[in-house]
């Protein structure tokens, strides 16, 4: 057999694992989802009529269309905060030293994480969406082309942060800690356009959240399913998603080898 066929068979191995993990404890993906989805209903629901006067007027239905895609963005740093917790849980209980002593390939533990991850927050932007539509997004101009591209999109940013996620729980002494070291995951869409165009921030706070990840992706989706201008958005979202792949790949792939020896 292949050096990538095992490489295949050992990922899908630990896929299964993580699914069925994540399927038995669901606990933790359900707080997860909270977050976004009590967000989007209080902001709705509470602030909808003041916050959709200030972006320009309007009623309550266009600030549910205007924030859903930064809730859906949203979802995606959430849900790969309990991949951190994972990670960091598998180090520290000593199942990856047992599964260092198998022959399995060295990467499929993390490329099983990752892609158990990342398919949880495909399933979670699906069910926070699905709340959206629930209470009035709507997408009627959209073509068929740009709703692949937006969900491409989100499975990019997805991986990109699910990769960020794993390091931070690499290096974790604990799950606790992984969880507070990945909370910037979900603390930088509060400061992004999620909720408020960039241009209603203070002038000193303003380059803070335009010159971050989630902004020019949350630009770009609201321009895929809304048909506002996206401008140079498309490609600073796609330059930020190959650079923080990257870049987590590279640190994730340094921390566990580190600690195989």
């Amino acid at each position: 057999m292949s050096s990538l066929s095992l490489t295949v068979r050992d990922s899908s191995t630990m896929l299964r694992r993580n699914l069925l993990h994540a399927r038995r404890y669901p606990s933790l993906t359900l707080n997860l989802l909270l977050t976004p989805v009590m967000l989007l209903l209080l902001f709705v629901y509470i602030f909808g009529d003041a916050m959709s006067a200030g972006i320009g007027g309007g009623d309550r239905s266009d600030y549910i269309a205007y924030i859903v895609p930064g809730i859906l963005l949203m979802t995606v740093g959430s849900t790969t905060v309990g991949t951190a917790v994972s990670v960091s849980t598998d180090m520290t209980e000593g199942i990856i030293a047992r599964f260092r002593t198998m022959a399995i390939h060295r990467q499929s533990v993390l490329i099983g994480h990752v892609a158990g991850s990342v398919l949880q927050c495909v399933m979670s932007v699906v069910f926070v969406g699905a709340v959206g539509v629930a209470i009035g997004f709507r997408s009627t101009d959209a073509t068929a082309m740009e709703w692949l591209a937006a969900f491409g999109l989100l499975a990019m940013f997805a991986l990109a942060l699910t990769w960020i996620a794993v390091g931070m729980g690499l290096v974790s002494p604990n799950a606790e800690a992984a969880g507070n070291n990945a909370m910037p995951l979900v603390f930088l869409p509060l400061i992004s356009s999620t909720f408020v165009p960039v241009e209603s921030m203070p002038g000193w706070f303003r380059p803070i959240a335009e010159y971050q990840p989630f902004t020019p992706a949350i630009e770009t989706l609201r321009g895929l399913l809304l048909g506002t201008e996206i401008g140079h958005n498309g490609w600073l979202a796609a330059g930020w998603c190959l650079a923080l792949t990257v870049l987590g790949y590279r640190w994730s792939k340094a921390q566990f080898d580190r600690d195989a020896k």
